[in-house]
C-alpha cells in the first residue's frame, strides 16, 4: 500500500477526522427548553456565581485545545496554520480514541509570541487544558512559559514533553535490559530544538547526570555564538568536561544516543566508537538518523526509532491522552516535572522486566491499558504535589 496516496483518498472521504455530537436529545419542545431557552438560563446563573462550576455544568471537564501556529508541523516546517489542521485533527482523534478526552483544534494565524499567548489566555476558560502543537523553536518555549503564567489550567507542549516522557520510560527499561545506571550512563542527544531540549531536561530530572547536546554546528558548548537562550540554558548543566568537535566526537564511549534530527547522521563507525551495549533512539521521521538494521550490525545492543514498522517505536500517543485524561479528572491546576517523571516510570512498568528484551522496550501504542495507567499516576502525584483541585 502507498500510505500516502491512500491517506489523501482517505482525508477527501472523510472530509474531516473529528465532528460533535450532541450529548442532549433535543426531540421535542420540552427538550429545547432544558438545553437551550429558556432553561438553560439557570445553569448560567450558576457559573456566573462559582465560575468552577462550568467543570460541571458544561463540558469544559473534559476538553482539551489542540493549539498549532503551522509552523513545526510533523517534520513539514512552516506550512502555516490551515495546513497544519490534518495533524491537529488527527491529534484529536487520538485523544478521543484513547483516553475519552474531548478536543478540537486551534490553528492560528499569527507567529507573534505575545499575540498567540493573548488569543490562547482569552480562551481558557471554555476548556480544560492547552495541547500546544507544532510551534517551532525557541517561539515554542517561551509561548509555553507564559501561558504557564497565567493560565490557570494545564499547559503541555506534546513535541517537547511527550517526546520526553515516551524516550525516558524507554530508556529506563533499555538500561534494565543493558545493566547500566541511569546516573552513570553517557548520553549524546542530537538536536537541540523544542524536543531535544526537552528530552534533555526531562532525562536530567530522572537521574542522567553525563549530557551532551549536539546540532549542526557540531557539540553544543557554553558561550557558543550559535546558541539560543534556551540551548545555551542546557548548556550550562551538560558537556561538563567542555568537549569540543561534531557528533563523531560526541559518541566516542557514550552508552545512549538519542536522535531528533534529520537522516542518516549517524555512520555505522560512529556506532562502532560508542561503548558496549549502546542504546540507540535514532527518531527522525520518516528516515532515522541510522536505520535500525544497520546501526544492530554496527554493535548497538538496543535501537528504538519513531516508525510503527520497526519494533520499539517511541510514539508520543503513549503519553498525551493518558496525561490530560488524569489532568481532567483531578482538575490539575498544571503538569508539573514531578507528573512527566511518574509517567515515565508508568510506562516503563507497564512491560515486566522478565519480558524486557532487544525488541521489547516499551509498550504498544495500541496497548489498552496505557491511558489508565498513565492518567492513575499523574492523578497520584498531582494529590502529592498538591496541583490537584478535586
Amino acid at each position: 500500500m502507498d500510505i500516502k496516496a491512500e491517506s489523501l483518498k482517505k482525508h477527501y472521504e472523510w472530509q474531516g477526522k473529528i465532528e460533535v455530537i450532541s450529548r442532549a436529545p433535543i426531540h421535542t419542545r420540552e427538550d429545547l427548553s432544558l438545553a437551550y431557552t429558556p432553561g438553560v438560563a439557570q445553569p448560567c446563573l450558576e457559573i456566573q456565581k462559582d465560575p468552577d462550576k462550568s467543570y460541571e455544568l458544561t463540558r469544559r471537564s473534559n476538553l482539551v485545545a489542540v493549539v498549532t501556529d503551522g509552523t513545526a508541523v510533523l517534520g513539514l516546517g512552516d506550512i502555516g496554520p490551515e495546513a497544519g489542521m490534518p495533524v491537529m485533527e488527527g491529534k484529536c482523534a487520538l485523544f478521543k480514541e484513547f483516553a475519552d478526552v474531548d478536543a478540537f483544534p486551534l490553528c492560528i494565524r499569527s507567529k507573534d509570541v505575545d499575540e498567540i499567548v493573548r488569543t490562547i489566555y482569552l480562551l481558557c476558560g471554555s476548556f480544560g487544558g492547552i495541547n500546544l502543537e507544532d510551534i517551532s523553536a525557541p517561539r515554542c518555549f517561551e509561548i509555553e512559559r507564559k501561558l504557564k503564567e497565567i493560565c490557570d489550567i494545564p499547559i503541555f507542549h506534546d513535541d517537547q514533553h511527550g517526546t520526553a516522557i515516551v524516550v525516558a520510560a524507554a530508556l529506563l527499561n533499555a538500561l534494565k535490559l543493558v545493566k547500566k545506571e541511569i546516573g552513570s550512563v553517557k548520553v549524546v542527544i542530537n538536536g537541540a530544538g523544542s524536543a531535544g531540549i526537552a528530552i534533555g531536561k526531562h532525562l536530567m530530572n530522572m537521574g542522567v547526570k553525563h549530557l551532551t547536546f549536539c546540532d549542526r554546528f557540531g557539540i553544543i558548548c557554553q558561550g557558543d555564538p550559535n546558541n539560543n537562550p534556551a540551548q545555551e540554558q542546557m548548556a550550562e548543566v551538560t558537556n561538563l568536561e567542555h568537549q569540543r568537535g561534531d557528533l563523531a566526537d560526541a559518541l566516542v564511549g557514550a552508552d545512549v544516543f538519542i536522535g531528533v534530527s534529520a537522516p542518516n547522521l549517524v555512520t555505522p563507525e560512529m556506532v562502532q566508537s560508542m561503548a558496549a551495549d549502546s542504546i540507540l533512539f535514532p527518531m527522525a521521521n520518516p528516515t532515522p538518523e541510522i536505520m535500525p538494521d544497520i546501526a544492530k550490525a554496527a554493535g548497538a545492543r538496543v535501537v528504538g526509532t519513531g516508525r510503527s514498522d520497526f519494533p520499539n517505536q517511541i510514539n508520543n500517543v503513549l503519553a498525551f491522552p493518558g496525561i490530560f485524561r488524569g489532568a481532567l479528572d483531578c482538575r490539575a491546576s498544571c503538569i508539573n516535572e514531578e507528573m512527566k517523571v511518574a509517567t515515565s516510570y508508568a510506562l516503563a512498568s507497564l512491560i515486566p522486566e522478565q519480558e524486557i528484551t532487544e525488541e521489547n522496550i516499551i509498550v504498544s501504542a495500541l496497548d489498552k491499558r496505557v491511558a489508565q495507567t498513565v492518567a492513575q499516576a499523574v492523578i497520584r502525584t498531582a494529590k502529592e504535589t498538591g496541583v490537584a483541585r478535586i
